[in-house]
């Protein structure tokens, strides 16, 4: 058991590919709220759970990113020796990536794939969303410009004042100095990016390639920093379609299980 699943997710069929979800900055699980009934049965979409947001607020947050990845790496190290895959979205990338390199120093059980949106490069400076001195008023206005808060809690300060300590902290997090990084990994790599960014460029997301010595292929969305929303249709039908080729083992003797289904229903 731990922290960071829900109790649904513990024990989950042998026989389907587990996709762990990170989430963005000031996010959480519940970003992933229906992208289990959207993707199939033969995946289980299983949101990772920070602490100091959502369920587990009261709990310190991370604004060490070695440290975070050393934590995952221990409580999520026993649910990763079934077949899997990690998914993440802005913030969400740079943790899924950082915890696959990890574990590849370690020498331990890998991804089947990763699948990164929303940010730059390993390599890369993370990009600026705001000055750390900002004020809330300021901070919120940006992110809700990037589609990071919806309108809607521009009008409510009380969830303003919950929201924004949580976005401060993951920035830091974010803006850390990177660890000494190790060669490619060994992995196929699926980078998204939206056409509109006004945070992360294209052109930087696709710098990705560096860093697998497998697979490596780049889709484009119509949207801006949240297009995983703007256009979310067609990019669940996209990460479904990479899906099916990453099925998971059905049986020991390596027998595979059949393919995710072929559409995404809304």
């Amino acid at each position: 058991m731990t922290r960071y699943l829900s109790d649904r997710h513990i024990d989950l069929p042998t026989g389907a590919l587990r996709m762990f979800c990170f989430p963005f900055a000031g996010g959480g699980a519940s970003s992933y709220v229906g992208w289990q009934r959207r993707l199939g049965p033969e995946v289980q979409v299983v949101p990772v759970r920070l602490p100091g947001r959502e369920d587990r607020l009261a709990e310190p947050r991370f604004t060490d990113l070695d440290a975070l990845v050393t934590e995952l790496d221990e409580q999520l190290g026993p649910e990763l020796d079934h077949p899997h895959v990690f998914f993440g979205h802005s913030m969400g990338a740079l943790i899924a990536f950082s915890l696959a390199e990890r574990r590849h120093a370690r020498g331990q059980e890998l991804p089947e794939a990763l699948l990164l949106s929303g940010y730059r490069a390993r390599h890369l400076p993370a990009p600026r969303i705001a000055d750390r001195n900002a004020s809330d008023e300021e901070l919120a206005a940006v992110l809700a410009a990037l589609g990071g808060i919806p309108q809607r809690l521009l009008e409510h300060p009380e969830w303003l004042s919950a929201l924004l300590p949580v976005a401060r902290d993951d920035l830091l997090l974010c803006a850390g100095p990177l660890s000494r990084a190790i060669a490619p990994l060994p992995v196929p790599l699926y980078v998204f990016a939206g056409s509109e960014d006004r945070l992360v460029a294209p052109e930087a997301i696709r710098l990705w390639e560096q860093h697998t010595t497998g697979p490596f292929e780049m889709d484009t969305f119509a949207g801006g920093h949240f297009f995983i929303r703007d256009c979310d249709t067609e990019f669940l039908a996209r990460v479904a379609q990479l899906l099916r080729r990453h099925g998971a083992a059905g049986t020991a003797s390596g027998a595979r299980s059949p393919r995710l289904l072929e559409g995404v229903s809304s």
